[in-house]
């Protein structure tokens, strides 16, 4: 195996387990975390003047670039296995309902994500990452408020504060696209 082979590979791990993480990480901050725990419901944090989500965003936003940065590397099946592994992980700390919506949820929007980035990731990582990401986080936000909580009315914050996690990673896809290129590194 060449430098570059085993670099891409050790970084796909680091990716892989960063993913994986994500789902637990999600599940528990949405019950732990927040300025403010809603009865029955969400702790949320503000993503914007006057709009909250569930605190969960952070980690959902970390996870839709991550998850085409372990494809990049690793392959696809890989995004799929972390997703079973984390939801495996989230059911030690998180209530039942909210890891099978946290589960479904993250399953369909990575589809959807891997629809769009697949077909992309070679005009460009930037370009792929991002349009998948944004799709991802609309279809993972409509679905997991349905099934946790039954209703949409966080839909807007869940929206906002993904997309903050998403622009906030753009400048480490620009210089990972940045040095894959000037390393003749290739995604998997």
């Amino acid at each position: 195996m060449t430098d570059l082979n085993t670099r891409r590979k050790i970084e796909g791990v680091i990716f892989l387990v960063a993913f994986t993480c994500t789902i637990p990480l999600a599940n528990w901050l949405i019950g732990n975390v927040g300025t403010v725990c809603l009865p029955n419901g969400p702790c949320v944090i503000p993503v914007a003047p006057n709009v909250l989500a569930p605190s969960g965003v952070l980690a959902v936003g970390a996870a839709l670039v991550l998850r085409d940065l372990v494809q990049r590397r690793l392959g696809l099946i890989w995004s799929f296995a972390a997703i079973a592994v984390g939801a495996v992980l989230s059911a030690f700390l998180a209530a039942p309902a909210l890891v099978v919506a946290s589960t479904v949820a993250f399953a369909l929007s990575e589809t959807a994500d891997l629809a769009v980035y697949t077909p992309l990731q070679r005009r460009g990582l930037v370009l792929a990452a991002t349009a998948s990401s944004v799709v991802g986080l609309v279809i993972d936000s409509i679905v997991f408020l349905t099934l946790a909580f039954g209703s949409l009315d966080l839909l807007a914050g869940q929206v906002l504060g993904k997309l903050w996690m998403v622009l906030i990673a753009l400048p480490v896809l620009i210089w990972i696209r940045s040095r894959d290129r000037r390393m003749g590194m290739v995604p998997a």
